[in-house]
């Protein structure tokens, strides 16, 4: 045997001691992991308490004759640094004693005239404990009877019925004290990706907790058009994955600190599509709201005008000028654009110097203007373009 071969031999009980010693240290309870202490509680979010009022106004109540004569005093919370809850019924504890159901009765004709009923289910949430509650305008919208249900499982007819179809928003006033109103948050702190719950009478079946995520926002979506009123467009969406059957409509979006962040609208979601679903921001409710309390309407800068987008493609099956811009489908008897002579088939493709190129664009241009102002619309009628001068007037009282 080689002098080699026997000094590998001698050095075997060595390596093999110290294989033995390099495991028994890497078991060794100095080198195991220490598990962080759980006996600290974490913190929770303060729950909503029942009856508050809202937080100080920004603006001056007043006591409107024509309007509800209730004013809550409105201002968005700051956002809370309280972590996110591990579930939702936390949250649902504190939003669902504010959510209500709503049944309106509308009454139409049949095929051979005859007076027929029709029921039809929506969502509400109480804003001012003093029986004020939001929902959405195409909830009772047409109807001859309106009646809420409160969690509680008292109804209440409608007392009265403030609306505005422009923004699809609408305040119900019921003979009803010491209802639970809701806790305001700020939709301009969305996020996408932000978890998000939709609570409302879904189906007609009752109020139901739904849940999904923020997946887009300042979304602009064209409400469906119906035989009595062209759709008009609502801006400043936020769209969610949460479901939005018949019967949310009106109903809150709620984020995970438990604050209402949007009003549900069933009637943005086409049918079929999934997981795809619309609110309509606080930012952009609470004003409108403010005005039908206060004032009973919203007033607003008026052209009187309802428009549609011109698309590539429409120009080309009917051979317009233009392929983009707003096309006029109604001029109101009376308004501005009737006395200038605008009609409709017109294409508008400028408003003061800004391009138009959809009836978002046309609408967006006419309500940041003031009431008063003039405005020069630039339009196509047929292959020819024309310029005209239109001042703006208050919208009239609906």
């Amino acid at each position: 045997m080689s002098s080699y071969l026997k000094y590998l031999i001698r050095l075997v009980p060595a390596i093999f001691l110290i294989a033995v010693a390099v495991i028994s240290f890497a078991c060794s309870p100095l080198l195991t992991a220490t598990p962080p202490s759980t006996s600290a509680t974490p913190p929770t979010a303060s729950p909503t308490q029942p009856g508050n009022p809202l937080p100080t106004a920004s603006f001056t109540p007043s006591v409107v004759a024509n309007g509800l004569g209730l004013i809550p005093n409105w201002q968005v919370p700051a956002l809370s640094t309280d972590p996110l809850p591990a579930d939702l019924s936390g949250i649902a504890s504190q939003i669902l004693p504010s959510v209500v159901s709503i049944n309106a009765e509308v009454t139409t004709t049949d095929i051979f005239g005859n007076p027929t009923t029709q029921q039809g289910a929506g969502s509400g949430w109480v804003i001012d404990s003093n029986g004020i509650i939001v929902t959405n305008n195409h909830v009772i919208q047409d109807a001859q009877n309106v009646n809420i249900s409160t969690p509680d499982g008292r109804n209440f007819p409608a007392q009265q019925i403030l609306a505005d179809p422009l923004t699809d928003l609408a305040v119900i006033k019921i003979n009803a004290t010491g209802l639970q109103a809701v806790k305001l948050g700020d939709s301009n702190k969305l996020r996408q990706g932000m978890m998000v719950a939709a609570i409302g009478n879904s189906l007609g079946q009752g109020i139901r907790v739904s849940a999904g995520w923020v997946s887009r926002l300042s979304v602009s979506l064209t409400m469906p058009t119906s035989p009595t009123e062209p759709g008009g467009t609502l801006f400043d969406l936020i769209e969610v994955t949460a479901p939005i059957n018949p019967g949310n409509s009106g109903g809150p979006l709620v984020d995970m600190l438990g604050e209402v962040v949007g009003i549900t609208n069933a009637k943005l979601v086409a049918s079929g599509v999934e997981a795809v679903g619309y609110a309509i921001s606080t930012q952009t409710a609470l004003p409108i709201l403010q005005q039908l309390i206060q004032n009973g309407q919203v007033i607003r800068p008026y052209l009187g005008t309802s428009f549609l987008d011109v698309t590539p493609m429409l120009a080309s099956v009917y051979g317009f000028a233009v392929n983009r811009g707003a096309i006029i489908i109604q001029v109101d008897p009376g308004s501005p654009a009737a006395g200038t002579g605008l009609r409709p088939g017109d294409i508008i493709t400028e408003i003061n110097n800004r391009s138009i190129t959809s009836a978002a664009d046309a609408l967006r241009a006419i309500l940041t203007s003031q009431i008063g102002q003039q405005l020069s619309i630039t339009y196509y009628r047929g292959k020819t373009q024309s310029t005209v001068q239109i001042r703006l007037v208050q919208n009239p009282t609906p």
